[in-house]
């Protein structure tokens, strides 16, 4: 089958460089809105046979348009979620970013026992991820799109890859409505078919002012 790893649109939390990941979270922004209007036309061609969100509120903001268009009704996955960001919530200071992002790095390079500061670690992450993925597979969808979160897409796409490594995911930025698409299956494995680096609707569709720090590539 072939998997859609979108990211929401723009966030008020986005653009203030916020480990934002406690539900139900922020809506989007206004450009953030426009992304998401985006995605229909930018799809149009994928054939998706069915659209999944995270429990937050900015994914579900996101999917709207898409399932407006599709005339599919999104369904809602526990496990896709934001990874918690624990005692750095909130944070929006470089070296909180750094040991967000590097946490979830160590993860995608298979060091799973390594705690996200007051919150989970990555057996943690990727049983929750892996099951929600379990059950989109399971539906028999030739094409499934999944709308999730910067860092949660790059972690588990990193690992879960056979083509791609740590270094690549940590690499590859993924902005805002991003998309990573991905081939294959739980069993067999997934490869990836692209991964953008760009907004949906291209570079008019994103802020080069915010500091990301989910999306962007890991700075040391």
């Amino acid at each position: 089958m072939k998997l859609l790893l979108i990211r929401h649109g723009q966030t008020p939390g986005n653009v203030a460089g916020q480990l934002d990941t406690a539900f139900p979270g922020p809506g989007l922004t206004q450009l953030g809105e426009r992304q998401a209007s985006a995605l229909p036309e930018a799809l149009a061609d994928e054939g998706i046979e069915a659209l999944y969100t995270s429990t937050l509120l900015r994914t579900h903001r996101t999917v709207a348009p898409l399932a407006k268009a599709t005339g599919l009704e999104p369904t809602i996955l526990d496990g896709v979620h934001e990874i918690e960001a624990g005692a750095l919530e909130k944070k929006t200071d470089h070296q909180s970013h750094l040991r967000y992002m590097s946490t979830v790095f160590a993860w995608t390079g298979g060091e799973l026992e390594v705690r996200m500061p007051g919150a989970f670690n990555g057996h943690d992450f990727f049983a929750r991820f892996d099951a929600s993925v379990q059950q989109v597979a399971a539906a028999g969808h030739s094409t499934a799109a999944i709308v999730s979160h910067g860092a949660a897409i790059r972690c588990w796409a990193g690992r879960r890859a056979t083509d791609i490594d740590t270094r690549f995911a940590e690499t590859h930025q993924l902005p805002n409505t991003g998309v990573v698409a991905l081939e294959g299956d739980p069993e067999d494995g997934w490869r990836v078919l692209h991964w953008d680096q760009i907004p949906v609707g291209g570079m008019a569709m994103e802020d080069q002012t915010a500091e990301d720090p989910t999306g962007e590539a890991l700075q040391p």
